[in-house]
């Protein structure tokens, strides 16, 4: 049936603009998010009598029309400019990453009556970067429990037989210095800077295996930070905006090193410091000096009103390199705020949804199928009022 056809066309399908991907130019990110599995109204078994004949109609006619209704607002932004809301893990990508589980031993044994936080300043980092190490132990009732570094490793993960990597020893301490945040707090600190070490020209994953003691039993810490020792892009800090379409650009000029296709992410804050979009580019650039766009939606802008002006904060990059391991080379990121722009006016801004050969596509299909239920329901149930559609005007 048609909705059928529709709905395999719109899960095929890649608008336009799309955002960033670690393997490739990113697919449809809001037909994913927008199907759940398929309802099963079109497989309904035969039924009898008017009633339940008129019962199945008006649910064929409602699944079409959400269909349609879904789509269309999960498409009237393009998927380069997006709100915020939906990007949690995306909101304050340097803040440092932080975990808590059950002290682990050497042999993988876990022993819950011990709890081991552990806190990293980053997982990708670029040539020059240095990464911030941090662990403490606790017992059930969250007190600060003692704690020993007896042995720090960072070293290169490599397979298939390559040669193994220098092995860098790591320092520890709970004296406020070297990645130590408070001293005499019970967490220890410590650094990881391969640019300086036997590391510098290692590409892929550095592990910093971290052995200590709990009240005399032992445990086992691991750290996981991917390195890139080439710098295939720079920002030269030079960042200009302008109203185009309707719509409020950010140019970003790079000095690109190696052309190819790349990924850049910026995150846009309201004049209160709300986050309040995600902007991304991917596409190809070529070798030279060179701008970067990134697109804040008319309509986004127009639909969420913030406060104007606007911040663009912590912008990230990376040039995208398919079927190789590691699949990126970083852009060294910009952290925190980047540019603020003219308190423009919203009316300046357009109130058009976004639009697309295959978004326009989709939405004649989809229109088709409600057309055809509304059909079929007028014809069994002349003297009916037509049911209203859902979607929002």
């Amino acid at each position: 049936m048609a909705a059928t056809l529709a709905l395999l066309a719109w899960r095929s399908g890649a608008p336009a603009g799309a955002a960033a991907s670690a393997a490739a130019p990113a697919p449809d990110r809001t037909a994913a998010t927008f199907f759940a599995p398929e309802p099963q109204g079109a497989l309904l078994p035969p039924v009898s009598g008017r009633g339940a004949q008129l019962q199945q109609l008006r649910e064929q006619l409602a699944l079409a029309d959400k269909t349609l209704c879904d789509y269309r607002a999960a498409t009237r932004y393009p998927d380069a400019s997006r709100p915020m809301s939906e990007q949690p893990d995306q909101v304050y990508p340097n803040q440092p990453v932080t975990e808590t589980h059950a002290m682990r031993s050497e042999g993988g044994r876990a022993d819950p009556s011990v709890q081991i936080q552990t806190s990293q300043s980053r997982v990708f980092m670029v040539a020059g970067e240095t990464v911030a190490l941090s662990l403490r132990a606790l017992d059930s009732r969250g007190a600060v429990q003692p704690l020993v570094i007896t042995r720090a490793l960072a070293q290169g993960i490599t397979f298939k037989g390559a040669r193994p990597t220098t092995q860098l020893p790591l320092a520890f301490a709970d004296d406020g210095q070297m990645g130590d945040a408070v001293a005499g707090d019970g967490a220890f600190g410590g650094i990881l800077a391969p640019a300086q070490t036997g590391l510098a020209a290692f590409h892929g994953t550095i592990r910093a295996e971290v052995r200590f003691s709990v009240n005399g039993r032992a445990g086992l810490a691991l750290f996981d930070v991917i390195y890139s020792p080439e710098v295939p892009a720079t920002w030269t800090g030079q960042i200009r905006e302008a109203v185009e379409d309707g719509s409020l650009a950010y140019y970003l000029k790079a000095d690109v090193r190696q052309p190819g296709r790349y990924v850049v992410s910026g995150r846009v804050d309201d004049a209160a410091g709300k986050p309040f979009a995600l902007a991304t580019f991917n596409d190809m650039l070529g070798a030279g000096q060179t701008e970067v766009k990134l697109t804040v939606f008319g309509k986004l802008l127009r639909d969420q009103a913030p406060a104007l002006p606007l911040t663009l904060r912590d912008v990230d990059g990376y040039l995208l390199r398919e079927n190789i391991d590691p699949d990126r080379l970083m852009m060294p990121r910009m952290e925190g705020r980047a540019f603020t722009g003219k308190p423009h006016a919203l009316k300046d801004f357009s109130d058009a949804e976004w639009q697309s050969d295959t978004r326009t596509r989709h939405l004649e299909e989809f229109g088709k199928d409600v057309a055809l239920a509304r059909g079929a329901l007028a014809q069994a149930d002349p003297g009916a009022p037509a049911p209203a559609s859902a979607c929002i005007r």
